[in-house]
């Protein structure tokens, strides 16, 4: 019984209340203090703050001097329009800005900044002082924010600000601060996301004294290929979409080209470089049956939005924003990688010689024979395959045969039609390997085909275009499926009814806590309905419902393509091989099979020299 007093004695969660202490104002150095501690991680953030002021007062070249990483120092200087010498004691304050003066001006910030919090922060963790000259000035003024004292400086137009010893007075954050030189590759990719931005500014980075980074002022183009490399540029391919009030542009990298990390991804909002879940989502959809396993593919992006339709005052280091429209964003992302990576990457093969055995031109056919192929000139082959394969496919998605429209018409080829040599970019088929690679010669050397996966890919991508080429027939349940929702389902269902039935759902409310399902869509008959309608509901709150039902037909369409590709030890003939060739040249994303792999290499004549050492 003496137990229980015992413990309440010596627990302190079940000790005596603490006494209650008054509500009073913080100083204003601790309110500072506070704020760093949102801006200023490390001296990386110091940097991107420093230059995105530098860039808002319209320079055209920026310097970026740095110390021991840039924890002893960081100097960043610039040739914008200057701080008058009456303004300089204002931009020390919190709160203290140029750029915004009204809510309507907030609502749509167009500049890098806006806050008004950076150089206050920063000045209650470090020293830090600011050297500026406005045009027509006689000279220089330099402030520092300890003393406030202002002195004459030297120095042309623009302005200086040169931050020393940070975190000086909070030495408990200094130890979270890593080594100079990942310090200083911080810092480096600070600079390099607002290079790539903005090419029509030159930047520079000096560090103990010796130029490290350099980026002149040049093209968009030239930019990407001076920050990004040589490499990335020719694993990538253009993108460029405009979709109502958005546009998208940049580069996307090439599923082959796919990185284990996620680390050459950069997206940019209106010109600020940004990490947002839902951009990032939306561009790996696009690379959902192109990527293989866990892979990261690399890009740069450039979305331009009306600034009323993003809210960029979500967070301290403006590194989030928030969409008035974020499906519509979502989906703007998504079309847009996806037209850049559809054409085929053999359509950029340069053919400009011909191959060195291009005698006789063979008789090529526009496709595979029908008896294992169906082609987009034969609707019934198609229909065929569905039939034929629709048992194999698994039963949750199982398709019947009313549910695959018919095949787009396409332009006949003629049969026996003869094209120059420099005309196919894959060249012309030698023969087989192992009864698995199709071997060919172009003008670069030699190609080496995975039949079946290449023949996959034809197969999977004529299916989906002939599926999506119909609307998306419903079929009602006899019984309602009903399922306990939660109050976010249910608010979804309500406000997205339209969308839900476009995609062939009927989900109805019952309840406060109900949902009932009252039809589907025809192509997924036999599945788990309330579990679609779930993910649906999921991603209608935050993308774009119709990717759910999308992926759950290319994953039937993906195993029906796989069943109806030509098998490994098939023995083709040569015109069957050059069909195969032709159609790989003529089907968007033929480059991967339908789960990322690739379906062809291509062995250059100097690789194939230097097996044999020829001209050693």
């Amino acid at each position: 019984m003496n137990a229980v007093p015992e413990l309440a004695a010596t627990d302190p969660a079940v000790s005596e209340p603490a006494m209650r202490r008054p509500i009073r104002e913080l100083p204003d150095e601790l309110i500072s203090q506070i704020a760093a501690g949102e801006v200023v991680e490390r001296p990386a953030s110091v940097v991107r703050e420093l230059v995105d002021n530098a860039l808002d007062a319209g320079a055209t070249e920026v310097v970026v001097k740095l110390m021991a990483g840039g924890v002893r120092s960081i100097l960043v200087e610039d040739d914008g329009v200057g701080i008058p010498a009456d303004e300089l004691p204002l931009a020390l304050r919190r709160h203290a800005t140029s750029k915004i003066a009204s809510l309507g001006e907030l609502e749509s910030v167009a500049t890098m900044g806006f806050r008004g919090e950076a150089l206050a922060a920063i000045s209650s963790v470090a020293e830090l002082s600011i050297a500026s000259r406005t045009e027509g000035a006689p000279h220089a003024q330099r402030i520092d924010a300890r003393s406030g004292e202002l002195v004459p400086a030297a120095r042309g137009r623009g302005t200086s600000v040169e931050v020393r010893e940070l975190f000086f007075s909070t030495p408990a954050r200094r130890k979270f601060l890593k080594t100079d030189a990942t310090e200083l590759a911080h810092c480096l990719e600070a600079v390099r996301r607002h290079a790539l931005a903005r090419p029509d500014v030159g930047f520079a980075v000096w560090h103990e004294g010796k130029l490290v980074e350099q980026w002149r002022r040049s093209s968009l183009a030239q930019r990407v290929r001076e920050v990004l490399g040589d490499d990335f540029v020719a694993e990538s391919r253009e993108v460029q979409l405009e979709i109502g009030p958005l546009r998208v542009m940049g580069r996307a990298g090439t599923p082959a080209a796919a990185r284990a990390r996620a680390d050459q991804q950069y997206v940019y909002v209106n010109g600020r470089y940004v990490r947002d879940k839902l951009i990032a989502h939306g561009v790996r959809s696009a690379y959902e049956d192109v990527l293989h396993g866990g892979r990261q593919p690399a890009y740069v992006l450039f979305l331009e939005i009306a600034p009323d339709r993003v809210d960029v005052n979500v967070h301290p280091t403006k590194i989030e924003v928030r969409f008035r429209d974020s499906r519509e964003v979502h989906q703007a992302m998504r079309r847009a990688v996806e037209a850049g990576l559809a054409p085929p990457q053999s359509a950029t093969v340069s053919a400009t010689a011909a191959p060195s055995q291009a005698g006789a031109t063979e008789a090529l056919r526009p496709a595979f024979a029908p008896a294992y192929m169906p082609t987009v000139q034969n609707p019934l082959a198609l229909e065929q395959v569905a039939v034929l394969h629709a048992q194999e496919a698994p039963a949750a998605w199982r398709v019947t045969p009313a549910s695959v429209a018919k095949p787009l018409a396409s332009a006949p080829v003629a049969p026996t039609q003869a094209l120059p040599a420099g005309d196919w970019p894959l060249g012309r088929a030698i023969g087989q390997v192992g009864g698995v690679f199709v071997l060919a010669e172009n003008a670069q050397g030699l190609v080496v085909v995975d039949m079946h996966a290449a023949h996959e890919r034809i197969v999977y991508e004529r299916l989906k275009a002939s599926l999506g080429a119909a609307a998306i027939e419903s079929q009602p349940l006899l019984i309602p499926a009903t399922f306990a929702a939660t109050p976010q389902e249910i608010a979804t269902a309500q406000a997205q009814a339209d969308n839900l039935l476009a995609l062939g759902l009927d989900v109805s409310v019952l309840s406060a806590s109900t949902l009932a399902v009252r039809s589907r869509p025809a192509a997924l008959a036999g599945g788990d309905v309330v579990e679609l309608a779930r993910s649906v509901l999921a991603e209608l709150a935050q993308y774009d419902g119709s990717t759910v039902i999308q992926r759950a037909q290319h994953e039937l369409l993906s195993t029906m393509a796989c069943h109806g590709a030509v098998r490994a030890n098939r023995q083709l003939t040569l015109d069957e091989m050059n069909a195969l060739l032709r159609d790989m040249e003529r089907t968007e994303r033929s480059d991967q099979c339908n789960h990322g792999r690739p379906t062809w290499r291509q062995i250059t004549m100097k690789e194939l020299d230097g097996l044999f050492w020829r001209g050693r």
